[in-house]
């Protein structure tokens, strides 16, 4: 995979799974040796009254894929191993979509993203009848956005 950049629009945070590519023991690049390390201010915002620190929340979209697994298969569950590749799965897409629907309105010169823009992308990046059920949801979508 390539490196992966900044989302347009952010998921859900949830606090069970984690993201994919974030920094972890070997993702983040190590401590300056020139930079003495930041204190945390006492009034900061991850400081509670009660002295105990908030956890760090994490972006995932694993609440939709369980809504979705829930509609499909009522007595199905999905393990924490396969909830991250799902996540990761729709990140990839997420992602390759963005892009492409952002060069698309680069070349008709326009600097707004519209869902024309996004029904293009799905049109070229997804197979066949895939890509026919995917502009059906998203015109779907749409309509029911826009009434």
């Amino acid at each position: 995979f390539t490196e992966k950049k900044p989302f347009l629009c952010a998921p859900t945070t949830h606090l069970s799974y984690s993201m994919p590519g974030g920094k972890g023991k070997s993702g983040g690049k190590g401590k300056r040796a020139d930079k003495a390390p930041k204190k945390p201010a006492s009034g900061g915002k991850a400081a509670r009254k009660d002295g105990k620190r908030r956890r760090r929340r994490v972006e995932s979209w694993s609440i939709y894929i369980f809504k979705v697994l829930k509609q499909v298969h009522q007595d199905t569950g999905i393990s924490t191993k396969a909830m991250a590749i799902m996540n990761s799965f729709i990140n990839d897409i997420f992602d390759r979509l963005a892009t492409e629907a952002a060069s698309l309105s680069r070349i008709n010169k326009t600097k707004t993203m519209t869902s024309r823009e996004i029904q293009t992308a799905v049109r070229l990046l997804l197979p066949g009848e895939l890509a026919k059920h995917a502009m059906s949801e998203g015109m779907k979508a749409v309509s029911k956005f826009s009434s």
